[in-house]
C-alpha cells in the first residue's frame, strides 16, 4: 500500500509540536541543560515551518514558501546551537542563522526563485550541512563518558548522509505517467525517514540529558566538594570493594590514614581561604604522588585515607613518606602565606578479604594517633607486635621565615628503644 504524503506531513506538524512541548517541559523541570530549551525551540519553529510548507496555514504561497524554509533552517541552526551549549560550547549567532539568510538572499534572485531543482539543491544542501556539524559536535564532546551520545551521533550523521538524496531522485523522476508512482514513493519514503528520525532524535537528547543528570547526581554523592577527589562515602564502597576483591596471601592492601598538622593553627593565623588552600593542595599532591590504581579520599576536616592494593608494609610506608616529604614541600607557601605546613601519617595492611575497610582505616588511625603523639611529621605503621616510623627532624609549623631543609631520618620504634637504652 503506497504511503500517503499528506497524511505523513500532517503528522509530522503533531508530532513536532508535541516533541517540541515535552523538551521545554523537560527544560523547565530542570533548567541546568539549557540545551533541551532550544532543541524545544527548534522541534516548535520546524513544526511551524512543515505547516506553512504544506498550506496548513493560509498565507500568500510566495511569501510562505520562502519564509517557511527560512524558518526550517533557523530550527536547524538551533538545534545545533543546542549541540554546542550542550558541551558548554559558545553560541555563534551569524553559524546559526546563516542557512536562513543565505536562503532568503537567494529567494531575492528570480531565476532561483522559480527554479525548483536550485531550490531543492540549496535547501537540501543547508539542512544536510546543519545536521552533520550538529552530529560532529556531539562526537567533539565524547570526553564525557555518556553511553547515549553515540547513537545521537550515528543517528544526525544518518539523516544528514541521506536526506540529500531526494536531489538525485528529482532529478532522475520518470517523465513518464505510468512511472510517476515511482518518484511519489521516493518522496514518501524519505517524508517517513524524516518523522522517524525526529522522533528518534527527541528522545535520545531526552536520554542524554538524563544520563547526565544522573552523572552529575552520582558524582555529587562521591566526591568531595572542596578537593575534588572522594569522599568518605566513596572510600568506604570502593574501599570494600578493593579489599573483597584484591585481599588475599601474597597480595596486600594498604591503608593510610593522613591528618595535616596544627590545621586549626593555620586557620586561626592566616583565615579559612587558607586553611581549604592547604587541603586543596594536599589532595593534589596525594594524586600525583600515588598510583592511579590508589584510592584517595577526605573523609572530613583535614582528615585523609587512601587505599593502596598490592602494597606490603615497606611499600606502604615507603609511598606515605614520599607523599609526606612532597607536601611539606608544597606546603611551604601556601597563597603567599609562609603556612609551613607538615603532614602525620599512619599504615595499616591486610591479607584478609574479609575485613572491612573501616577495621583497616581503624588500625591506620591508631598508628596516626601514635604518629601525632611522638612529635608529628611523621609515618608510623601498624603492625601486629612493633610499629615502625619515618620520621623527621620537627620543623617550626607556622614560622615567617623559611627554615632550612629538614634532615630525614629513618628509624624503627624498636632500634629507638635499644639506643635509649
Amino acid at each position: 500500500m503506497p504511503l500517503d504524503i499528506p497524511t505523513l506531513v500532517i503528522v509530522s506538524i503533531f508530532v513536532m509540536a508535541i516533541l517540541g512541548l515535552l523538551l521545554l517541559l523537560a527544560w523547565v523541570q530542570d533548567r541546568s541543560i539549557q540545551a533541551l530549551a532550544w532543541w524545544g525551540a527548534a522541534y516548535l519553529i520546524a513544526g511551524l515551518s512543515i505547516a506553512m510548507l504544506s498550506g496548513q496555514i493560509p498565507i500568500n504561497q510566495a511569501v510562505s514558501n520562502d519564509i517557511a524554509s527560512a524558518l526550517l533552517f533557523a530550527a536547524c541552526g538551533l538545534s545545533w546551537s543546542g549541540a554546542r551549549l550542550f558541551d558548554d560550547k559558545e553560541i555563534r549567532p551569524f553559524a546559526m542563522f546563516a542557512g536562513a539568510l543565505i536562503w532568503l538572499l537567494a529567494c531575492l534572485i528570480p531565476e532561483f526563485s522559480t527554479s525548483t531543482m536550485g531550490r531543492m539543491i540549496v535547501s537540501s544542501v543547508i539542512v544536510s550541512n546543519y545536521t552533520l556539524i550538529t552530529a560532529f559536535e556531539l562526537w567533539g564532546g565524547r570526553g564525557e563518558k555518556l553511553v547515549t551520545r553515540w547513537p545521537a551521533v550515528i543517528v544526525l550523521t544518518l539523516h544528514g548522509l541521506i536526506f540529500p538524496a531526494q536531489i538525485p531522485l528529482t532529478m532522475w523522476q520518470p517523465a513518464s505517467r505510468e512511472l510517476a508512482w515511482l518518484s511519489t514513493s521516493w518522496i514518501a519514503i524519505l517524508a517517513l525517514e524524516t518523522l522517524l528520525y525526529v522522533i528518534a532524535s527527541a528522545f535520545i537528547v531526552l536520554a542524554m540529558a538524563k544520563e547526565r543528570n544522573e552523572k552529575i547526581h552520582k558524582t555529587a554523592a562521591t566526591i568531595d566538594p572542596l578537593t575534588g577527589i572522594a569522599n568518605r562515602r566513596a572510600v568506604v564502597a570502593n574501599g570494600n570493594k578493593l579489599i573483597r576483591t584484591v585481599a588475599r596471601p601474597g597480595r596486600p592492601v594498604a591503608a593510610l590514614m593522613f591528618d595535616l598538622d596544627h590545621f586549626k593553627k593555620i586557620n586561626d593565623r592566616f583565615g579559612h581561604a587558607v586553611g581549604d588552600s592547604a587541603l586543596i593542595v594536599f589532595a593534589r599532591t596525594a594524586t600525583a604522588n600515588l598510583r592511579s590504581t590508589d584510592l584517595v579520599g577526605r573523609l572530613g576536616g583535614e582528615e585523609f585515607a587512601a587505599i593502596l592494593p598490592n602494597m606490603n608494609a615497606d611499600e606502604a610506608l615507603a609511598a606515605a613518606d614520599r607523599l609526606r616529604r612532597a607536601y611539606v614541600e608544597a606546603a611551604k607557601e601556601i597563597d603567599g602565606q609562609p603556612v609551613m605546613g607538615t603532614l602525620s601519617a599512619g599504615v595499616a595492611v591486610t591479607t584478609d578479604s574479609t575485613l572491612s575497610v573501616e577495621a583497616l582505616l581503624a588500625r591506620a588511625d591508631e598508628a596516626l594517633y601514635s604518629a601525632k603523639e611522638s612529635g608529628r611529621n611523621r609515618v608510623v605503621v601498624a603492625g601486629e607486635k612493633i610499629a615502625r616510623a619515618a620520621s623527621v627532624t620537627e620543623t617550626p609549623k607556622i614560622a615567617p621565615a623559611m627554615p632550612k631543609t629538614p634532615v630525614l631520618t629513618v628509624v624503627s620504634t624498636r632500634q629507638a628503644s635499644d639506643e635509649a637504652a
